[in-house]
């Protein structure tokens, strides 16, 4: 018998119990028996069928109750009916997921293909930063394809990290940025987008996302750039007074709107030398034309033959059908050519061709009028220095002139310093007033007058006085400053009058700065009641006296007290300085960030410490005589202690060396040691009267004199003549 014949005769069986008994437990049987159907797989229509042909057979019977055997049906297919409606609803809910997952694939295919229809970069990033979804023009635009995804933070394609991290902090607290930034493109070129970027809340764990578009807006950037650029560059450069600044200029202009990184410029002369080269950006001094890379200096060969305004793109060797930079002529005939180096190699577009022709037409004019400028300026400061300079300065002196930054700036500040007798020297520092030309006539009238003055030997008071007749004669001499002095070397006196002149800055070793301002009296060919005043003061040995003009110390947002107490702080911390270091670092420390705008003459002059004369005939046992002189000579200038040590070590180890091999096997001769303190360096020379012999052979420990000399000292000079020997050395004092 089958499960199905088993399980139809045990339900005819529970139906005849039921009709028998009509209990409660007869009927729950049913249940049961439902069940059992339910996990043999006994259909519902062969169980109703099996029991219409039961119940066909029982009603034959008197007392059958169909509603009963109908009632026991109905409890056996109960479970049947509830696994059956389980069942229809899962397939209905499965058939409606099915529809909605086919809806939503629908759905994503048309996001997808209308995303990638967009014209602007779209793309998401997750809550790090990364972009992890882009479209077709995002990838255009960048030239980064959705395959690489996910692109982490910072993107390849960033410029500008910093200010595309600002962006991200703003996001964090506004929600939504839009700002226009530089990208680059995968291939090297930059593309300049306009950037929208919005914040979306989700309830995802891995975070909220963003969402965000490109647009780009490199043509009409490059447009608004280029009449920008242009405008910029054609103001600026009008006004350039060199072609260092020139060049400087372009590439400011050039490294947004082009990618510059590196300007160099190759200027041929009319004389048909070698060009000059100039540099702007990149790394490294500018080389001459012999030392330039040989691939740059045939492209500039080859320019020189193109007409002006020629502008070329130079094929990269790396990249092919990429430029790695532009060549231009500006002047026509060999005259200027420039070449413009991009940071990568890229394609240069039209827009960029016509971007450089434009300003190459500003920068040949520009170049043409710094080259005019510079001629004119370099006439006008040959004819001011040769107004000036004196033909040979005494022993300690040292002077600067320095012409304004404005154009052609010569003007009428003028120093002097003239020998007028054996041990006198008289200074003179005046200022005209005005500048240009017309007040360096007036100062070249002037000076020649002092000049003439001085040389009649009178004193500083009578010379300023006599000046002023002279100042009465010339137009536009009137209000003229002047600052006159004569110097005596021997005994350090520094007689002095003012006429409505700056006061002296004097610096001395023991003491702070002060200044000359006695003798004070107003300008040449000014009215006065009293005869010019007259003043001196003695200058100690290693002082530091300086005179200058107001250019040095006048500014519009420093009072001039100030500015004398800065100039008088530099010449007081250069006491161990030469007087030609000193002048240089009052005109460096001094100068204005943008440079001077007076012309100034300074003049500086350090008196030295007394001179060391020894000249002894002595032998090698007898050398203390000298060391004491030596050493005390020294402290009496302060030098330290130090190097007084290693200076007395040094000379007499050159002394020994002038007995043992100038008089060796002689009578003993004398051994002469002189000693100069300009208060920056010690210079000394110990000499003798022998010939110099060779060392033995086999000299021993001995022989090592002059090593130890060279080790110690700054600077030696040896001179063997067979009339005698001469050793030279210096030796710096520590600033």
């Amino acid at each position: 018998m089958t499960r199905d014949d088993d399980f139809h005769v045990g339900y005819a069986a529970a139906l005849r119990t039921y009709l028998e008994a009509h209990g409660e437990q007869d009927l729950a049987v049913g249940d049961e028996l439902g069940r059992r159907a339910l996990q043999d797989g006994i259909s519902m229509l062969e169980i109703i069928e099996k029991h219409c042909q039961l119940v066909e057979e029982l009603a034959r019977h008197p007392g059958f109750d169909a509603a009963e055997a109908l009632a026991f049906l109905l409890q056996t297919l109960a479970p049947l009916d509830v696994a059956s409606r389980g069942f229809l609803d899962g397939a209905k809910r499965y058939e409606e997921q099915r529809a909605r997952a086919e809806d939503l694939a629908d759905r994503d295919d048309f996001r997808t293909a209308l995303v990638n229809s967009l014209q602007e970069g779209f793309f998401v990033c997750d809550h790090r930063g990364a972009v992890v979804e882009l479209n077709d023009a995002f990838a255009k635009l960048t030239g980064y394809p959705a395959d690489g995804l996910p692109y982490r933070w910072p993107h390849p394609w960033l410029v500008d990290e910093k200010a595309a991290r600002l962006q991200r902090s703003r996001l964090s607290q506004e929600n939504q940025v839009q700002y226009e930034t530089p990208i680059r493109h995968r291939d090297g070129r930059l593309v300049w987008v306009t950037a929208n970027i919005n914040h979306v809340n989700t309830d995802s764990a891995d975070g909220d996302v963003y969402v965000g578009t490109l647009r780009d807006i490199t043509a009409e950037r490059a447009f608004a750039a280029r009449e920008s650029a242009v405008l910029r560059l054609a103001t600026a450069v009008s006004v350039a007074k060199s072609l260092s600044e020139v060049l400087s200029i372009t590439l400011d202009e050039c490294r947004l709107t082009l990618d510059v990184h590196r300007v160099v410029a190759a200027v041929w002369p009319t004389s048909g030398a070698d060009p000059t080269i100039q540099v702007a950006g990149g790394t490294g001094r500018a080389p001459n034309w012999r030392r330039l890379d040989p691939a740059l200096r045939e492209i500039f060969q080859q320019a020189r033959r193109q007409l002006p305004l020629t502008v070329q793109p130079i094929e990269s060797l790396t990249a092919p059908g990429q430029s790695s930079g532009i060549v231009a002529v500006l002047i026509g005939g060999g005259g200027v050519a420039l070449w413009l180096e991009l940071r990568a190699p890229r394609r240069v577009s039209a827009e960029d061709r016509l971007l450089v022709t434009v300003l190459i037409g500003h920068l040949g004019l520009a170049i043409q009028h710094v080259r005019q400028f510079e001629a004119a300026r370099e006439t006008s400061l040959t004819l001011q220095h040769a107004m000036l300079a004196p033909t040979e300065l005494p022993p300690g002196f040292a002077v600067r002139y320095e012409p304004a930054v404005s154009p052609l700036e010569i003007g009428g500040d003028w120093y002097d310093v003239l020998r007028i007798g054996d041990h006198r020297i008289g200074i003179i520092v005046g200022d005209c007033v005005g500048r240009g030309l017309s007040a360096a006539a007036v100062m070249g009238q002037l000076r020649s007058s002092a000049r003439a003055l001085l040389l009649t030997g009178a004193e500083p008071a009578k010379l300023l006085q006599e000046l002023d007749a002279v100042a009465g004669l010339i137009p536009d001499a009137f209000c003229t400053t002047v600052f006159l002095a004569v110097l005596d070397t021997d005994s350090g006196e520094f007689l002095y009058s003012c006429a409505g002149h700056l006061p002296a800055v004097l610096a001395t070793p023991h003491s702070a700065p002060t200044l000359l301002v006695d003798a004070r009296s107003v300008p040449l060919a000014v009215q006065r009641k009293k005869s010019r005043p007259q003043s001196s003061v003695v200058l100690p040995p290693g002082s530091t006296l300086m005179l200058y003009t107001d250019g040095l110390v006048e500014r519009r947002d420093v009072s001039l007290d100030d500015g004398i107490a800065r100039l008088s702080a530099t010449v007081a911390s250069g006491m161990n300085l030469t007087v030609d270091a000193v002048a240089d670092a009052a005109l460096s420390e001094m100068a204005p960030p943008n440079g001077y705008d007076d012309d100034i003459a300074i003049v500086v002059y350090r008196r030295p410490y007394a001179p060391l004369v020894i000249e002894e005939i002595v032998t090698a046992d007898q050398l203390s005589d000298i060391r004491h002189q030596l050493a005390e000579w020294m402290q009496a200038a302060a030098v330290p202690d130090e190097l007084v040590a290693d200076i007395v070590l040094a000379v007499n180890e050159a002394c020994a060396n002038s007995i043992e091999h100038g008089y060796r096997g002689r009578k003993p001769g004398k051994v002469r040691v002189e000693g100069e303190n300009d208060g920056a360096r010690l210079h000394l020379r110990v000499a003798d009267g022998g010939s110099w012999k060779p060392a033995p052979a086999d000299p021993g420990v001995r022989g090592r004199g002059l090593l130890l000399i060279r080790a110690v000292s700054d600077w030696l000079e040896m001179d063997c003549t067979p009339s005698g020997t001469t050793v030279g050395m210096s030796f710096h004092l520590p600033v």
